[in-house]
């Protein structure tokens, strides 16, 4: 096991290396106003230009500024915001709680709805209900993020007035930060009030970005098990008398797990990386507002330490996922 993880974590490195190559390249050609006229605004003159570039060294070779910017990433470095001189990691683990908990409410939701309906869906292939599950499969990876967002705050925030329809809390709430999780913080402190009001923040965000990764584990939960209720071992519990109970839990559930293990670590990845227009509409400010304001203003340490830092989460999270794959089926497991 550890031989594996180790293998895995050195594996990290060219892939690591490889995107810092492209995303250097990718971002420096990226169309409109470079960082130091987006900066200035109205401001920019060619003598406050130049000085911009000059001290952030926009000037030099670009392969100059290439291993200059690898070698503060060996170091630790993420570099500093071009819009505010912020040190940029600082700044993502200062926000990263918000995004966290936003994709981990819309990862189980996801689970939690998506898992029960392919399963009922395949145990009814066919019929009624599986052809309503799989409709609404599609019309959910369907939707844009954004619209389903958007409708989501009209209908139940403004015209129902059943949940808040921006923020994380309720701003009247004095809640203690401990953690950065709203909800989590609440728990711990004991103050109830805060963390059930975070929650309930968290309710139309939560559907809004956890209605995608809901639709594919839907259609892959469906799919596996469909195959897996084929399978001869199936068919001999079913011939030995088994109640449908004990035949789900051991015999299909189990063995179909491990396509739906993969497409949840993917989706995981994914919510991280995806909350950008979520966090905009619902007013959440996390890393995605803060990538959306770089993106902007052309803010290229942002910009870079963002993606490479979400390829190190999605690296990571996909390690997690094969090492569940040892759990949830011993035949896999690894050395």
């Amino acid at each position: 096991m550890l031989r594996f993880v180790l293998r895995r974590l050195a594996l990290m490195v060219p892939v690591l290396l490889g995107l810092s190559v492209l995303l250097f390249i990718w971002v420096r050609n990226l169309p409109g106003q470079g960082p130091a006229r987006s900066l200035l605004g109205p401001r920019a003159t060619p003598e406050r230009i130049e000085a911009i570039n000059k001290s952030y060294g926009f000037n030099d070779p670009i392969v100059e500024q290439y291993f200059r910017y690898v070698g503060s990433l060996l170091r630790g470095d993420f570099l500093n915001s071009i819009r505010d001189g912020d040190p940029v990691l600082e700044s993502f683990l200062d926000k990263l709680p918000v995004t966290v908990e936003l994709s981990l409410a819309a990862l189980l939701f996801a689970i939690v709805v998506g898992i029960p309906l392919g399963y009922l869906a395949a145990r009814h292939q066919g019929r009624l209900l599986d052809t309503a599950v799989v409709s609404g499969s599609l019309l959910g990876v369907a939707t844009p993020v954004f619209f389903l967002a958007l409708l989501l705050k009209l209908v139940f925030a403004n015209w129902l007035d059943l949940l808040p329809a921006t923020l994380r809390q309720d701003p009247r709430i004095d809640a203690t930060e401990v953690t950065g999780f709203a909800v989590l913080d609440g728990l711990i402190t004991g103050e109830y009030d805060a963390a059930w009001d975070a929650v309930l923040h968290l309710i139309l965000p939560g559907i809004a970005l956890g209605t995608i990764p809901l639709a594919i584990i839907v259609r892959i939960t469906r799919a596996s098990v469909a195959e897996v209720m084929q399978e001869d071992y199936v068919r001999t519990a079913e011939s030995k008398g088994l109640s449908r109970r004990t035949i789900s839990r051991r015999h299909v559930l189990r063995n179909a797990m491990l396509p739906v293990a993969t497409t949840i670590g993917l989706q995981t990845g994914l919510l991280f990386s995806g909350a950008v227009l979520t966090e905009q509409v619902f007013g959440f400010r996390g890393i995605g507002s803060y990538l959306f304001s770089a993106i902007s203003q052309r803010d290229y340490p942002v910009l870079q330490g963002y993606i490479i830092f979400i390829a190190i989460m999605y690296s990571l999270i996909n390690l997690i996922v094969d090492l569940l794959y040892g759990v949830i089926d011993p035949r896999v497991r690894v050395s």
